[in-house]
């Protein structure tokens, strides 16, 4: 079988990925885009091409051979963003688990290397592809040496031979040379011959062949002003040859032979993939799930309840209800444990139903409970009838506070993690997916139940040890713990829906969602399927001719990145756009949510994750409340459905106004961004005046735009790259705007620079209220991963304290409602906003109490300031 060798210019194709992708981010918040689009032409180049031999070329740095010659030698270029160089590394990574080589040479570019390569292995008969988005590797094109250059994106590639080159171009390999040398290149900044573009040069080079000849025939040469231009300009013309020719004789240290391909271990390439967060092309890779380590467990004993006696209702206890799925409000109850100095015991849960000795016991404050998620077990106990009190320990949020970067908090993971390890994980008792259920004997099951509760039991003091080492426990005790009771009652309690509301915005939407598909129909000129990417692809870019971005397997992408990147070349494309966003309202949010409604009540009872964010936030799923998509009208109009439980009762809204900014401000002690706030200044305004140079009078609509862009980005550590995309600017005035912020604010400056600093030193950041994020990469080698975490050690202590804040305030907000004996309810919580229905008669001292508390929630050098409103619903709340 004859060789085939495939070389890649790295720095080329990892470009053209990342201008032609949307910035892409993990889990991590770690920026991928660029490793996606190289992996997903990676893939396909090795299924379809099957290659024996392959290499990545990248450039080494910034100076090569080319500089001696010409100093300004591609000096026109822009810095590569911070979102794409923090990439390289990744891609390093990626090409070592795919068991690609890749390699670098001092003073020379990927060109060169790929040139060098290409001309050892033509000369060896092999069949070379060279993969690239640069026009001049096309000098290198033979009978055996194919280039491919990819014209937009990465998936629309034109393969060159000479004979294609020959009818595209008009022009041989060895006159690509020559092309450039007259021609110039702006991106590499080669000069050429001033007035000359790449038809002149193409009709030079059909008449006279070479650069020599153009120069030797120069007299013969028709149009005064082009023979002046090249007669003044002929010593440029030679430099610019030079510089664009291809080194095939690089001193590589490395021969073609040696980069000999094999295939990849599955499970190397699985492991990257799930660290980047390729989800998508995971199925592309068959290697197979780690198995778990096999327990042999010792017997535990135990009693199975028939009577619940006083004497085993002791002052503490574990206690744990177990269900099989996720959704406490609706799963069946399958049993109960109670674990404590007396003994261990199984309890039926009919049992519990009918005990008035353990409603009293669940119902003492007095009589202290350790558990695993108290929010669960409230709302399980709501259901009994009971009203959980004196719950003192909760080992699920006591994981999470000592480190929230572990991604599994359940009983069995936590033991595994101090070292408890006579226990199974649940999927080993009762299966998974399709195949969830109890054991067909009973012992199985109630005996895992009572082991999980002895656990429980076991590690709470190395937990409360943990805590206490990290000053901890009082955000477990003093905020989580409560916080957990109160999300439980919101939860049970649920929000009332307004049904036909829904419906009838069902069949608004749907009727808007006919005239839009007419309409784009129209526009394309026939009928077709709107919702059918097949019939998209051809009408938008054959029928209509407008640029094709990028293409997949099955044809034209009409992704939704690709959609906004056409936007404004035609009228049929604000028009999809629309459609989708309407089409995607109506299936997730109006069809979405009246699923949920529970028949029973028409409410919705959203499940509020308290576990899962590293910066502390809350968040809301089945259904997730806290994303219904406000930007456009129709979206907001879905909150008209959110109505109270009571008749003459209204729903109230209550909403930090830039909390983030305020906490800011506090953190960095800027003594400027206080003054604005303790002004009440708008925010925004001042930040304008400062980095334009203005007085407030001065300050345009679209000044204050984009200095509130600067703001809320610039504690992100978002790159000028990143403002220029936001607001739609020069790379160069977005780091004009960051620089004068930073001039402006020396306190947000001095803060940025010593959080990293202490990250570094710590290796992890703290909320005000001592809520800990661990930054392992914050000193890593990999560039990418420690500019990730330096941007998140930036983030974290405002994020998570904002998020301690409106906590804070939904516990004492709780607590005053009791004292007050007024009867609105808390009923949701979204990012900075809290929301209660309310009895008409409660308006006014409501308004004033949540105003008062959530003002008061946490002690600043700047005022927290709340907006409270209300109406009939959500929506007119707003």
């Amino acid at each position: 079988m004859k060789n085939k060798l495939i070389l890649i210019d790295g720095n080329s194709i990892a470009y053209r990925a990342f201008f032609a992708l949307p910035l892409l981010n993990n889990d991590k918040g770690v920026y991928t885009n660029a490793v996606y689009g190289f992996t997903t032409m990676l893939m396909r180049l090795l299924e379809e091409e099957k290659p024996t031999h392959l290499m990545v070329a990248f450039d080494a740095g910034k100076t090569t051979f080319r500089h001696a010659t010409f100093k300004e030698y591609k000096g026109g270029r822009q810095k590569t963003p911070p979102e794409l160089s923090e990439q390289f590394p990744l891609l390093r990574q990626l090409l070592d688990a795919f068991h690609i080589k890749h390699y670098e040479l001092e003073n020379y570019e990927a060109d060169d290397i790929i040139g060098t390569l290409s001309k050892q292995a033509k000369e060896k008969e092999w069949e070379v592809q060279v993969i690239s988005g640069d026009k001049d590797m096309l000098q290198l094109v033979s009978e055996n040496v194919k280039v491919k250059v990819t014209r937009k994106g990465i998936s629309d590639v034109a393969t060159y031979t000479p004979s294609l080159l020959k009818d595209e171009m008009e022009i041989t390999p060895e006159q690509v040379i020559d092309l450039k040398a007259l021609m110039g290149d702006k991106s590499d900044n080669i000069p050429g011959v001033p007035g000359v573009g790449e038809k002149t040069a193409i009709k030079l080079l059909k008449q006279y062949e070479t650069l020599e000849s153009v120069y030797e025939h120069i007299e013969e040469v028709s149009g005064k002003k082009l023979k002046e231009n090249l007669t003044n300009h002929k010593d440029n013309a030679f430099m610019s040859r030079e510089l664009a020719t291809i080194n095939q004789s690089a001193p590589v240290e490395i021969e073609v032979e040696e980069v000999v391909y094999d295939g990849y271990q599955e499970e190397q390439v699985r492991e990257i993939f799930l660290e980047l967060g390729f989800q998508s092309l995971l199925k592309r890779v068959d290697g197979e799930e780690e198995h778990q380590e096999e327990i042999e467990l010792e017997s535990i004993s135990y009693n199975v309840i028939e009577e619940i006696t006083e004497e085993i209702l002791t002052d503490k206890s574990a206690f744990h209800m177990e269900i099989l799925g996720d959704n406490y409000h609706t799963e069946t109850i399958h049993g109960a444990a109670l674990v404590n100095e007396k003994g261990n015991y199984f309890i039926p849960v009919s049992i519990l139903e009918e005990s008035k000795e353990f409603k009293e016991w669940v119902e003492n404050p007095e009589a202290t409970k350790v558990v695993f998620d108290a929010k669960k077990i409230t709302v399980l106990l709501n259901r009994l009838g009971m009203s959980a009190k004196g719950i003192s320990f909760d080992l699920l949020l006591a994981s999470y506070i000592v480190d929230p970067s572990e991604n599994n908090h359940d009983i069995p993971a936590i033991s595994h993690r101090f070292g408890e390890k006579q226990v199974l994980f649940d999927e080993e008792v009762y299966g998974k997916g399709a195949k969830l259920r109890l054991p067909d004997d009973d012992k199985i099951w109630q005996e895992h139940i009572v082991r999980k509760t002895s656990l429980i039991f076991a590690l709470e003091e190395k937990l409360e040890q943990s805590l206490e080492e990290n000053k901890q426990l009082d955000l477990l005790l003093d905020l989580e713990l409560p916080l957990a009771v109160v999300l439980g009652k919101m939860e049970a309690l649920g929000v009332k829906a307004d049904k036909e509301r829904l419906e009838e915005m069902g069949v608004e939407l749907k009727k808007r969602l006919e005239t839009l598909e007419a309409e784009i129909q129209e526009l394309a000129g026939e009928p077709f399927n709107v919702n059918s990417p097949k019939q998209l692809g051809p009408i938008l870019f054959e029928k209509l001719e407008l640029p094709v971005i990028k293409k997949t397997k099955t044809g034209y992408s009409t992704a939704a990145d690709v959609l906004e990147q056409l936007e404004g070349k035609h009228p049929i494309i604000e028009k999809l756009l629309l459609y989708r966003q309407l089409k995607k309202l109506d299936s997730t949010y109006i069809e979405g949510l009246l699923k949920v409604i529970n028949k029973g009540n028409d409410k919705i009872h959203t499940r509020f994750n308290q576990a899962l964010t590293q910066t502390g936030r809350l968040s809301s799923i089945e259904p997730n409340l806290q994303n219904i998509p406000i930007r456009i009208e129709e979206g907001r109009k879905i909150r008209q459905a959110f109505i109270p439980s009571e008749k003459g009762w209204k729903i109230l809204a209550a909403d930090y106004s830039q909390i983030e900014l305020r906490v800011l401000a506090h953190i960095a002690g800027d003594e400027k961004l206080q003054q604005a706030f303790k002004d009440d200044m708008d925010i925004h305004t001042r930040t304008a005046m400062e980095v334009f140079h203005v007085s407030e009078d001065e300050v345009t609509s679209n000044m204050r735009r984009q200095a509130k862009a600067v703001n809320f980005g610039i504690v992100y550590g978002i790159s000028d790259y990143g403002l220029s995309q936001n607001l739609g600017i020069t790379r160069k005035e977005a780091k004009k705007f960051i620089d004068r912020y930073l001039e402006s604010y020396e306190g947000v400056k001095q803060y940025m620079q010593e959080i990293v600093q202490q990250a570094k030193q710590t290796g992890y950041v703290t909320t005000l209220l001592h809520r800990r994020r661990y930054l392992p990469e914050i000193t890593s080698r990999n560039f990418n991963l420690r500019s990730f975490a330096e941007r998140t050690a930036m983030n974290t202590p405002i994020q998570g304290t904002a998020a301690d804040i409106i906590k804070l305030a939904m516990v004492e907000l709780d607590k005053q409602i009791k004292e007050n004996k007024l009867s609105s309810r808390l009923l949701l919580q979204v990012h900075d906003e809290l929301i209660l229905e309310v009895p008409e008669d409660e308006l006014q001292e409501t308004q004033q109490l949540v105003v008062s508390v959530m003002e008061q929630a946490l002690d600043l050098d700047v005022p927290l300031k709340v907006d409270v409103s209300y109406g009939e619903t959500w929506y007119d709340a707003k």
